[in-house]
């Protein structure tokens, strides 16, 4: 028989006051990377291409590692063959240069239009679905993280850390795998945490990811 989601009213109550300690700390901080996000998200289309090469590199991958080797390869995600970008990816330490190097070549396509197509859609989850659709190398988790990294607050960035907090707190039970369906359900829980905190779904990740790690990335 299929698991039922928990979701009480006093284990919600019990993180709103755990969140409301750690906003006390960094909610300066928090808003500052907010800002970051939105304005990165009038750059041109090259620079959010960027970003969304970032985020392809972050697939079973660390945020710090993906944040360097974006650093270090800038516009390169624009012109590297599919080899020399491969090549780069693993002098960077990447767990998977060939792979990423594969789809964030193919991903060139929408390079020059990215901003437009997005700016298309009349929220985040429906551009998340185009670009789970479209972009090979972007599941629920990364387009979210994309999407937020660009100004949008209406995704949640669902990885182990998160669903590991979420398990801890009793809002939900671990899922044996993390389908489109089961994002969808805990990104509601996530909704219903958002709402009584006063927050946005890409705030909240922030905070939250900080609770996990100690750390406020992107």
């Amino acid at each position: 028989m299929e698991r039922k989601w928990k979701n009480s009213p006093s284990d919600l109550m019990n993180l709103l006051e755990k969140l409301d300690k750690v906003r006390g700390k960094i909610a300066p901080l928090v808003s500052s990377r907010m800002s970051e996000f939105k304005e990165l998200g009038t750059s041109s289309s090259e620079e959010l291409f960027k970003e969304l090469c970032f985020c392809i590199l972050t697939a079973n991958y660390s945020a710090d590692g993906g944040i360097r080797i974006q650093r270090a390869i800038d516009n390169g995600f624009l012109t590297l063959s599919e080899e020399e970008l491969a090549k780069r990816l693993k002098e960077l330490g990447h767990r998977f240069p060939r792979t990423r190097a594969k789809y964030i070549v193919e991903a060139r396509k929408f390079a020059h239009d990215l901003s437009q197509i997005l700016s298309s859609f009349p929220d985040g989850k429906s551009a998340r679905d185009w670009l789970v659709k479209n972009v090979k190398g972007l599941g629920m988790k990364e387009a979210s993280h994309f999407l937020r990294n660009i100004g949008y607050n209406d995704v949640a960035i669902i990885d182990f850390h998160i669903v590991d907090l979420l398990v801890r707190e009793g809002l939900i039970q671990r899922p044996k795998t993390l389908t489109r369906k089961r994002y969808r359900e805990i990104e509601s829980v996530l909704e219903k945490v958002a709402k009584k905190a006063g927050l946005g779904l890409g705030e909240l990740d922030l905070y939250l990811w900080y609770m996990e790690t100690g750390k406020v990335l992107k």
